[in-house]
């Protein structure tokens, strides 16, 4: 597929893989594998891992019809630490305008002021810019300064854990360009602005981990994770019913409820258990209770790190999401367990009308409204080879605006999603790309150009 803007967005769960590609911020086809390299949201065995990758992305290349490169991968709450972190550097003595070098070179300051030993950076936030030490701005690029410093928050990753997801996605035959922070990914689509703002918490049913993360000032503020989600709710189906997991699965598919209050003892279902010689009838009533008995566990464990830190009194209240949450009456179970109210979000794009897809939509649609001071954020962290450098032509922009590419912005950008392969086409594309913009200046030929071919 030529000329089109489409992103990978890679979500590497415990019990499954999630990859959405998205054409312009508009999904356009989204796949889930089981994968069981994984174990309470840490890589256990790589090359299982690496097979789980492999079979999504392989999946979604064939359903779009694309071939893929690179991908941009969401990184767990579990994994993230913040640290606050400031920098400062000389711009010239006699003053002069800020340029994007001036910007990189006061990001590597913070960044290196707040590393530790044993963990990796993964992002940065700022909070604002500081022109001589008294003017605070969003964007300091085009100013004239005689200093540059930076406020902001750091977040990191343990090494191990990043070597191990990076080595999965290299043996699987693919590029990582850089890692998204997954609560932030959620936030930016399973948020509205006030709930952003003013603050919310995101509570994320996965199938081997759940997580509450507090979201307040568009910031990551606490982060609650219980090691238990939707396959131990699985494996106690399987348990009390004696039946297979993957039988299991499927009842609490077709049948779960989270909350009793909803089931019916009068609703009955055949049960294939071990060594019994013919089905037995079990109730959705008795059903739900061996579900709920697991989920209550999890709701109090995680609600209890909310009330310590008072958060459930944010005005955004509770929004659930992930592949567990589609158990009915789990969002009426959790706003009677903890007094606050709560509603359920799925994304709404035909294809991914599923909370399993929340994180996978979300990191696509994250990557895809970056601006120019994220981009140069992760130039630092990452390296030209993944974020080519800005030129520096570019009239300013205001920091997180969710904007259109400039044209100028649009040629570099194009280079960041080519694959490690040297094309002979390159400069020909480039041309006609280059004419068609001049064409359509208003054409999002963008950023993520070529992550296919």
């Amino acid at each position: 597929m030529e000329n089109s803007n489409l992103l990978v967005g890679l979500d590497i769960g415990t019990t499954s893989i999630k990859a959405v590609v998205a054409d312009n911020g508009r999904v356009i086809g989204a796949v889930a594998t089981p994968n069981t390299g994984m174990r309470h949201g840490h890589i256990v065995d790589i090359d299982e891992t690496a097979a789980s990758i492999k079979r999504a992305l392989t999946d979604i290349s064939e359903k779009t019809g694309t071939t893929i490169h690179r991908v941009v991968t969401g990184l767990p709450v579990g994994m993230l630490q913040l640290e606050p972190a400031a920098g400062l550097t000389t711009i010239d003595e006699n003053g002069r305008e800020v340029n994007n070098n001036d910007v990189k070179r006061v990001l590597q300051a913070a960044i290196k002021s707040a590393i530790k030993d044993g963990r990796e950076p993964i992002s940065y936030l700022p909070s604002r810019f500081i022109i001589d030490g008294k003017t605070n701005v969003d964007d300091p690029r085009k100013m004239i300064a005689h200093s540059l410093a930076v406020n902001g928050i750091l977040l990191t990753a343990p090494s191990g854990d990043l070597h191990n997801l990076n080595k999965a996605i290299e043996r699987a035959n693919y590029y990582n360009n850089f890692f998204v922070p997954t609560p932030l990914a959620i936030a930016s689509v399973a948020l509205d602005e006030g709930e952003r703002t003013f603050g919310a918490i995101i509570l994320d049913f996965g199938g081997g981990v759940t997580s509450a993360t507090v979201i307040h000032q568009g910031q990551i503020k606490y982060a609650k994770v219980d090691l238990e989600g939707g396959s131990d709710i699985t494996n106690d189906i399987s348990v009390v019913l004696s039946t297979s997991k993957k039988e299991a699965e499927q009842i609490k598919i077709d049948y779960g409820y989270a909350d009793p209050r909803l089931a019916s003892e009068q609703a009955k279902f055949a049960v294939r258990s071990v060594g019994a010689t013919q089905q037995q009838m079990i109730d959705e009533k008795y059903l739900s209770e061996i579900i709920n008995a697991r989920v209550n566990q999890i709701i109090n464990r995680i609600g209890g790190g909310l009330v310590k830190h008072d958060t459930l009194k944010l005005p955004g209240g509770i929004i659930i999401t992930g592949g567990t949450s589609l158990l009915q009456g789990i969002d009426s179970l959790v706003s009677q367990k903890l007094n606050v109210k709560t509603k359920l979000y799925q994304p709404d794009q035909l294809g991914i009308r599923n909370p399993a897809y929340t994180a996978g939509y979300g990191i696509v649609k994250y990557a895809y409204n970056m601006s120019e001071i994220d981009y140069l954020v992760e130039n630092v962290i990452y390296g030209s080879q993944a974020v080519p450098d800005l030129p520096e032509s570019k009239p300013k922009k205001e920091r997180n605006a969710k904007r259109q590419p400039t044209p100028s912005e649009t040629i570099v950008k194009e280079d960041y999603n080519v694959s490690n392969t040297p094309r002979s086409d390159e400069s020909s594309e480039a041309e006609q790309t280059n004419k068609k913009e001049k064409k359509e200046p208003g054409s999002f030929t963008s950023f993520f150009k070529k992550f296919f071919d």
